[in-house]
């Protein structure tokens, strides 16, 4: 079994009595599956993987802390999975969320790649609604704003990431261009 297939299988459970997050989640994978043909084939499939799971974190049963990325990745390294427990740990910019809430610590003990598979975690993240729409990075910063308010850890962290997401949303969209 393909682990974007097992992923797949674990989030569908844990998400869909969230409603809008499994939909989210979902479409997220959707666009990860759209970048396949820019990466290996390992690469690819830890990234389907990764989109499937990178919000497992907000099923109730897991939220320990309260913070959505470190909660996912806890569970994908109790599961064994390593590298998604790292992608998982610090999609989107996490880190300065993470700072935000005391935490910082806590997510240092997840490997960040930062390689072209979080760049592309990222893009997929930016670009997919709540509902599983598409946005541009602009719109969903807008949308995070809206449901978060301004002054939210959430909506802060985002906004102290914003440079770095963007570079990450540009590397992607450079491997789009034919």
């Amino acid at each position: 079994m393909h682990l974007s297939a097992w992923a797949e299988a674990h989030a569908r459970p844990l998400l869909t009595p969230l409603g809008r997050r499994w939909r989210h989640s979902e479409s997220v994978a959707g666009t990860a599956r759209d970048l396949a043909g820019s990466l290996t084939l390992e690469d690819a499939d830890v990234l389907v993987a990764a989109a499937y799971l990178h919000d497992v974190g907000y099923a109730p049963k897991l939220a320990l802390c309260g913070f959505h990325p470190l909660d996912g990745g806890r569970y994908l390294r109790a599961l064994g999975h390593g590298r998604l427990a790292g992608l998982v740990a610090h999609h989107t910019g996490a880190q300065h969320e993470a700072k935000l809430r005391g935490l910082q610590q806590k997510l240092a003990r997840f490997d960040d790649e930062q390689s072209l598979v979080s760049a592309a975690l990222t893009y997929c993240d930016l670009t997919n609604g709540p509902d599983g729409e598409r946005l541009t990075p602009e719109q969903r910063i807008i949308d995070v704003e809206a449901r978060y308010g301004a002054d939210s850890p959430v909506t802060t962290g985002l906004r102290a990431a914003w440079p770095q997401l963007l570079d990450a949303v540009r590397r992607v969209e450079e491997l789009r261009r034919p």
